[in-house]
């Protein structure tokens, strides 16, 4: 198939849908498939165009049979509701130009990604005028993630957006998402139940394997064999709801031994570790975002990891770093109401703790039962061997290309 795959998130970008965009075109050029890549230049999570990308503006990678059309876009120093509609925006417009070089190249299916919204708008109408089948994969579901967290809140606006995801999904010749809980959501806006399909976010369960602490980051970060750790390692933004955490690390003070440790870069950051450094809380630490081969050392450090999200998401969003942590062998504290898609795999899975979201004492009282609870081990085996059944790669990404496969067939069989 030729195949050409829309998104503002792609390697070197590990955080986000970065990381999923990559290896999926990677699979897909191995196993035969000729596979273009509009994409933007790499800013995320960091806000920050990488010095290497600066001032490139508008040009074209090449790896064998997969190309990489890369194009420059506003990033603003402060993300706020505004700035990141100028941001999504400047990448829809900017993409144009490579859009207009593709115009007379034959594509068999177009993949946009979402979010940003525009990454299925721009795709689908190129789909209608080349008459070319359209999936819209669904990472996250953006407009109302921003209407739940107030970070957009003129209505007007919302429900423009609104209307443009509804017709998406409605009109999108397949749609995928990551979670039984954002199936719901979206058939709840029109997609037909036999146009939809479930993907789930994936793991390289050979790169991500069960490690000691000693094979761990826990010397060059500076942590002791006798501190136990409660991890957070991914994006710090406004729909992870971090805050939380300091006042975490202040009802954990008494409990010299426990440290927090948050790895990662975004936009809430710098506000976390002012919070943190008003109130001379040595037991919450940050680091950096890491380099990709060193996650699975990171992910080691910990007796429990964080997997903490707002009220306001509850089955808007699926944590991709849940994949990872799982495939280490990782239990989890996650933060989520009942009866969503992310409660239901932990409780029925057997793998973690669930607590009420934004609730900072009982997460606290979680962690310190947790770190010493019997049930640890077995959570542990049981977050790999889930891992191993349900997220290697091996296992979902050729059912992505099984998905690709039938749209096209189906499309050439009517089509003639």
């Amino acid at each position: 198939m030729r195949i050409l795959l829309y998104s503002i998130s792609y390697p070197p970008e590990v955080a986000g849908s970065g990381r999923f965009n990559g290896e999926l075109v990677k699979w897909l050029a191995e196993h035969g498939h000729e596979v273009d890549v509009i994409t933007a230049h790499p800013y995320y999570p960091e806000w920050k165009v990488r010095a290497d990308y600066r001032g490139r503006g508008w040009f074209v990678e090449k790896e064998g049979t997969l190309a990489v059309y890369r194009t420059p876009l506003y990033v603003p120093e402060r993300v706020t509701g505004t700035t990141r509609i100028i941001h999504e925006l400047s990448f829809a417009l900017n993409s144009l130009v490579h859009w207009g070089r593709l115009l007379f190249k034959r594509y068999d299916v177009l993949i946009g990604v979402c979010p940003p919204l525009q990454a299925g708008l721009v795709p689908y109408m190129f789909s209608r005028l080349k008459r070319t089948p359209f999936v819209f994969h669904i990472q996250d579901l953006q407009v109302d993630t921003a209407r739940n967290l107030g970070m957009i809140k003129n209505e007007f606006l919302l429900n423009f957006l609104d209307g443009i995801e509804r017709y998406l999904l409605r009109k999108a010749d397949r749609v995928s998402s990551i979670s039984e809980g954002m199936k719901r959501n979206i058939l709840s806006k029109g997609t037909l139940p036999d146009r939809y399909r479930m993907i789930e976010n994936w793991v390289d369960i050979d790169t991500f394997q069960p490690l000691s602490q000693d094979q761990s980051l826990r010397a060059e970060f500076g942590i002791s064999a006798t501190d136990r750790v409660a991890l957070y390692a991914g994006n710090i933004g406004e729909k992870q709801g971090l805050e939380v955490l300091i006042d975490v690390a202040v009802l954990l003070r008494h409990h010299p031994d426990i440290k927090i440790v948050v790895i990662g870069e975004g936009a809430a950051r710098e506000r976390l570790q002012e919070a943190a450094r008003q109130q001379s809380l040595s037991n919450l630490m940050f680091f950096p975002i890491l380099p990709f081969e060193q996650v699975p050392r990171a992910l080691a450090m910990a007796d429990v990891h964080l997997v903490i999200q707002r009220r306001a998401t509850s089955d808007l969003v699926m944590p991709s770093k849940l994949a990872n942590i799982m495939a280490v062998g990782g239990a989890s504290i996650v933060s989520s109401d009942k009866g969503t898609s992310l409660s239901d795999i932990i409780v029925a899975s057997q793998v973690g703790w669930v607590v009420e979201p934004e609730q900072a004492s009982v997460l606290a009282d979680t962690i310190v039962s947790a770190i010493s609870s019997p049930l640890l081990k077995q959570y542990r085996l049981n977050a790999r061997k889930y891992a191993e059944e349900h997220l290697s790669k091996r296992t979902v990404l050729p059912r992505f290309e099984a998905m690709l496969v039938e749209l096209v067939n189906k499309h050439t069989k009517t089509n003639g």
